[in-house]
C-alpha cells in the first residue's frame, strides 16, 4: 500500500501530537473533577475510586510518551554516532580538542595559530583547573604547533601518569591584538563508546566527542587537508616545542 509523503507522520511528529493531545485532555479532566468536587452532593458524595483510575491511565500514558522519546533517541545514535564511529576505528583521525593524558611521563597537545603571534603563553591545566605549568614558544608562526610537556609542574615535582591536562593557549600579535588559537587532538582511534547518550571515541586516550572530528585519514597516509575551500593548500609540518 503507498504512503501519501504530505500525509505521513513521523515517529518524532506523533510523539508531538499524543503529548499535545494528553496535555489537552489532561487540563479537561481536571476541569471536570474539579467542577465535579465543587459541586458533589455532601449528602452523598462521589466515588473517588473512578477518577484515580483515570489519574493513573493518564500517568501511564505520559511515561510512555516518554519511553517514546527514549526511544527515538536511542535509534537516532545508533543510526549515526555509533555507525559513524564504529567505521573510524584504527583510523587517524583529527579533531577539535585541547585535552591530553600524561604517559609515560608526558603529554603532547596540538594546537594552531591562526595567524603568526609575536608573544604566546602556553598554560596546562589540571583537572580543577589549577596551572601546573607555563611555558612561552619561540616558533609562534601561523599554522600547526606541537607542544609536549614532561609532566613536572611548576616546583619541578613531576606529576602521576593517567591524568588528563588541558592546554590554554594564549597568543597575541605586535599590535597586542589577541590571535586565535584552535586546540586539536590527532592520533588513531582505538575505541568508541556511549555516555549519557553522547556517543564518544577514544583518540590517545582521551575520549572525545565524534562529531568534533574535522579529518579522517588511513594510518599511515597523509593527513586529509581541513580546508575543504583550498584543496591545493597542504597542512604545514607540526612544529616540536619540548617545555622546559
Amino acid at each position: 500500500m503507498a504512503i501519501d509523503p504530505t500525509t505521513a507522520i513521523s515517529p518524532t511528529s506523533a510523539t508531538a501530537t499524543g503529548r499535545t493531545r494528553m496535555a489537552d485532555s489532561y487540563e479537561t479532566f481536571m476541569s471536570l473533577l474539579t467542577a465535579q468536587i465543587r459541586n458533589q452532593d455532601p449528602l452523598s458524595p462521589m466515588d473517588s475510586t473512578q477518577f484515580t483510575q483515570q489519574l493513573v491511565q493518564m500517568t501511564g500514558v505520559e511515561q510512555q510518551l516518554l519511553t517514546n522519546d527514549l526511544l527515538e533517541k536511542l535509534v537516532t545514535n545508533t543510526g549515526s554516532g555509533i555507525q559513524t564511529s564504529v567505521s573510524l576505528l584504527g583510523r587517524e583521525v583529527r579533531a577539535l580538542n585541547d585535552e591530553a593524558k600524561l604517559t609515560a611521563g608526558q603529554a603532547q597537545w596540538s594546537y594552531k595559530l591562526d595567524r603568526e603571534a609575536t608573544d604566546v603563553t602556553v598554560e596546562v591545566l589540571n583537572e580543577y583547573g589549577k596551572v601546573v605549568h607555563v611555558s612561552k614558544p619561540e616558533d609562534n608562526k601561523a599554522g600547526d604547533h606541537t607542544f609536549t610537556w614532561n609532566g613536572k609542574d611548576i616546583e619541578g615535582a613531576q606529576a602521576p601518569n593517567g591524568g588528563t591536562y588541558t592546554l590554554r593557549v594564549t597568543a597575541k600579535d605586535s599590535a597586542g591584538e589577541t590571535v586565535t588559537s584552535t586546540g586539536f587532538i590527532k592520533g588513531v582511534v582505538t575505541g568508541v563508546e556511549q555516555t549519557n547518550g553522547k556517543t564518544f571515541i577514544t583518540v590517545n586516550g582521551v575520549p572525545i566527542p565524534w562529531e568534533t572530528v574535522t579529518s579522517i585519514a588511513e594510518v599511515g597516509d597523509a593527513p586529509s587537508n581541513d580546508n575543504p575551500d583550498n584543496p591545493d593548500t597542504e597542512t604545514p609540518p607540526p612544529s616540536e616545542e619540548a617545555a622546559a
